[in-house]
């Protein structure tokens, strides 16, 4: 446990006491993109703030800084295993403290309402409950380590399209029963430390300065932490200073944000009240203290006997680990977890009896696809992060030992990647690689840095070459070595101009500039790119030089974010499909690995469609045609459409599986691990009936109220592809009985739910026992049912186990004339292994 000391009240407001107005206000925003500004007179040192949910960043954001990359958070969300997710919490608390952060601006707890919504992979799950169980261990794991959790983005920020402004409309009841559920039950149960408030407006109030801040934050759930503003979030002096906003993002506030010196002049003109100035800094202190950033001994008030405490330890200084947990996790440690966590996420959706393989006797494993060789880990936006490796499917596969032959099958992306090895090398030719040159207004070099990428990112500055203002131009120097004959596309990717040359002469000079309306991080991710042919003959070397002036790009203020980029000879669709369906029927099994792109799934924006990118669903139906023997690896952070289902022997869905998807692959397939699975969201069939995220007129209305998910589903009498809470394993169960004691004494539970299921298979398994609650006959207006609570167990073979539930008050609960209210009556519980399959049911009467 973090037992760090918090100083009571009255001392933290002692250290606001010694503080000028000017001092206090400077520390409402921040001091950089990153952090908090020190403050000597209050004993405060420096605090760092880092995305993310997949894996902690850290300052700095490119290669030479790597970052574990756990699954995704729907991922974990698919495990539905807390204790597994409060794991991860405390890993990426490890990774925190190694890269110098104190608080982690993650879990997004941001609901699945509509599997458009780009940030999908970051959220857990559509439904309350299970987010709520997910966040709750996942903050748990990350402050019992002493980092602060920032859960975001409070509230009714899930999808990305004009998310800076759009206005949703949500009446009061799904507001509370859906969208602030999770944040409530991470607040009251987690005690998290820090939280987000969101871009967008609510009912007509920009987040930043909404009343509910206040109301729900404060007021109802009794929260004490830190609210800190989504990145850029805070739009106005006054009314965002009177709101419970506390910590405006990113700093300074001369270049960002509306507060410093004009909120100094609000409080001088009595606009905003000092003391309310106080409290946010009483707060940020607070934060400090928790994460080990306050001094515990500073300032000593010998004529306050109020402000004495015991003796304790002194605070750890910022970035060392309270609890010690930091020495369970070295590379080998961090790599079993993240293999473990991967495959206990995969969701085995369908299966004929071909999984798992057996590998006595297996021939050639055809792998195909676009994402076999080169996999999505995680998704795109400011949850990127750079793992220290990645294994793909493909390496996976090999590693297991299994005679595998590979074809890429289709293209699915449409933006042209980062030059990598095999054809990038340093301009000396001695690794893969690049040499970034950074140049002074005068002409003069300012500094040198060697690269292991040709994707390079700087922020706040270019490090030791020099401050942004101080860097006009930079050179990027490499050289691209053809491993095939054929006409090579090298280009650029980035905003403002470009000059590109090969062997000294120019084949490209551009300035690039984003469309009116782009989301801030789509110019930062996803800018536009410009290629130009060259033509290579087999082993041909050519020396490549990128000129950029720094100062062109509208983005410089934040940062400079530019990919040499580089597409290597291939056939055609046509070519590389017959190629793979031909490697098919050749072979003992195909392994088609199939997904979504950084194009189509992303921060910054909105899926425009559900369907697989490219030609994938033709490569899946023509590969399985060649070859009945056919798994599809489904390797998205959301649900794509599957017309194919019912051609292929199996379907494995596998997220954004972190670093160690393509192990975790080859353990499920092969058997040694089971596809521990269950769908946090529900998979559907088509479009038809897909909540839109498009505003109108600025404009989102909630008009689905409380049926979002398979709530939606159950209310309209549609089938989905897949329900929520699917998946299968590798043995069967059975569910032999359910009982229900009401008002359990002393357990805080208005039911205590006891099924029983026996494994029926020939192996130990793992099942995710689930019950929903519904009220029939009920007065008020509600879903079909809804989940009340699970529980993850594993059993051998023929083995019987008793699975205790508990279901909490709330669960019963529906929101009315601004309170929680229990209608009496009777309420139907029913478990079983999915939405959509209750084989056991049981009532509880309710006064």
């Amino acid at each position: 446990m973090n037992d760090t000391f918090v100083p009571p009240e009255d001392e933290l407001r002692a250290r606001v006491a010694r503080l000028s107005v000017e001092q206090k206000i400077r520390l409402l925003t921040g001091a950089d993109f990153w952090a908090l500004y020190p403050e000597p007179d209050a004993g405060l040192h420096r605090v760092v703030l880092s995305d993310g949910p997949a894996g902690v960043r850290g300052e700095t954001w490119d290669e030479r800084d790597t970052s574990a990359n756990v699954p995704s958070p729907t991922a974990l969300a698919a495990t539905w295993d807390c204790d597994r997710v409060e794991g991860i919490g405390a890993l990426l608390a490890h990774e925190a403290r190694r890269k110098g952060v104190d608080v982690l601006l993650a879990p997004t707890v941001n609901l699945h309402r509509s599997p458009y919504g780009g940030r999908h992979f970051e959220c857990f799950s559509e439904d309350p409950l299970l987010t709520a169980r997910i966040g709750v261990a996942y903050v748990r794991g990350l402050q019992r380590a002493g980092i602060a959790g920032c859960v975001k983005h409070f509230v009714a920020n899930d999808s990305e399209t004009e998310r800076m402004t759009v206005d949703v409309r949500v009446d009061e009841r799904t507001l509370r029963e859906l969208y602030l559920a999770p944040f409530e039950a991470i607040v009251r149960e987690a005690g998290v430390w820090a939280v987000m408030a969101a871009y967008n407006e609510v009912n007509g109030t920009t987040m930043t300065e909404s009343p509910l801040l206040r109301e729900i934050l404060y007021d109802d759930w009794d929260f004490d932490g830190l609210v800190v503003s989504d990145w850029t979030a805070t739009r106005s002096t006054v009314a965002a200073a009177n709101a419970a906003l506390d910590l405006a993002m990113p700093g300074p506030a001369s270049q960002f944000g509306p507060w410093g010196d004009a909120l100094a002049v609000a409080v001088a003109d009595g606009l905003v009240d000092e003391a309310s100035i106080d409290d946010k800094v009483v707060r940020i202190l607070r934060l400090a203290a928790r994460v080990g950033g306050l001094d515990p001994n500073f300032p000593n008030y010998p004529d306050s006997d109020s402000l004495q405490h015991p003796p304790t330890q002194p605070n750890p200084t910022p970035h060392q680990d309270p609890t010690g947990a930091s020495a369970r996790y070295g590379p080998a440690e961090i790599s079993r977890d993240l293999r473990a966590t991967a495959a206990a996420s995969f969701v085995l959706a369908g299966n004929d009896g071909l999984l798992p393989l057996h590998r006595s006797g297996l021939g050639q494993v055809a792998v195909i696809g676009p994402n076999a060789e080169v996999a999505r880990t995680l998704g795109g936006g400011s949850a990127t992060v750079f793992p220290p490796y990645t294994i793909s499917p493909l390496d996976g596969l090999r590693a297991a030992g299994l005679d595998v032959a590979f074809a890429p099958g289709a293209l699915a992306h449409l933006r042209t990647s980062a030059a990598r090895a095999p054809w990038l090398l340093r301009p000396d030719g001695t690794g893969p690689g690049t040499e970034v040159r950074f140049f002074a207004p005068s002409g003069e070099l300012a500094g040198t840095e060697w690269r292991e990428s040709a994707g390079l990112r700087w922020m706040s500055g270019f490090g030791p070459a020099g401050a942004a203002e101080s860097i006009v131009r930079l050179e990027v120097s490499c050289v691209i070595r053809a491993t095939d004959a054929g006409q090579y596309s090298l280009g650029v990717s980035g905003l403002g101009h470009f000059r590109l040359l090969v062997d000294g002469a120019e084949v490209l000079d551009a300035t690039l500039s984003l469309p009116a309306g782009a989301d801030v991080v789509e110019a930062l991710m996803a800018p536009p790119q410009q290629l130009a042919p060259v033509k290579l003959a087999a082993g041909q070397s050519v020396s490549v030089l990128l000129e950029h002036d720094v100062h062109s790009s509208p983005m410089a203020n934040i940062g400079t974010f530019i990919e040499l980029t580089l597409e290597v000879p291939h056939g055609t669709d046509d070519e590389e499909i017959a190629a793979a369906v031909s490697l098919a029927a050749a072979s003992d099994v195909a392994v088609v690995v199939v997904g979504t792109t950084a194009e189509v799934e992303s921060e910054g924006f909105d899926r425009t469609s559900l369907a697989l990118p490219g030609r994938q669903d033709e490569l899946v139906r023509r590969v399985a045609a060649a070859n009945p023997r056919t798994v599809v690896v489904v390797n998205s952070g959301a649900p794509v459409l599957m017309p194919w289902t019912q051609e292929v022997a199996a379907v494995l869905l596998t997220w954004f599986g972190g670093q160690e998807f393509g192990h975790a692959l080859a353990d499920v397939l092969l058997g040694d691990a089971e596809p521990g699975g269950r769908l946090p969201t529900t998979w559907p069939a088509s479009e038809a009936g897909v909540l839109s995220t498009r505003p109108v007129d600025g404009v989102l209305t909630y008009t689905e109220g409380l049926r979002i998910g398979y709530r939606g589903y159950d209310r309209d009498g549609r089938a989905p592809l897949y329900p929520f809470g699917h998946g299968t394993g590798y043995t069967t169960w059975s569910y032999e009985s359910i009982t229900v004691d009401r008002n359990v004494p002393g357990s805080g539970l208005r039911a205590a739910v006891c099924v029983q299921v026996r494994n029926t298979g020939p192996r130990r398994g793992r099942e995710v026992v689930q019950v929903y609650a519904s009220r029939p006959g009920s007065a008020v207006a509600r879903p079909f049912k809804w989940l009340a609570g699970f529980a993850v167990i594993e059993a051998e073979p023929g083995e019987t186990v008793d699975v205790g539930i508990g279901i909490p008050e709330r669960v019963f609960q529906h929101w009315s004339a601004g309170g929680w209210t229990l209608e009496p009556g009777t309420f139907a519980l029913a478990a079983g292994p999915s939405s959509a399959s209750l084989p056991l049911a049981a009532d509880v009467e309710l006064t």
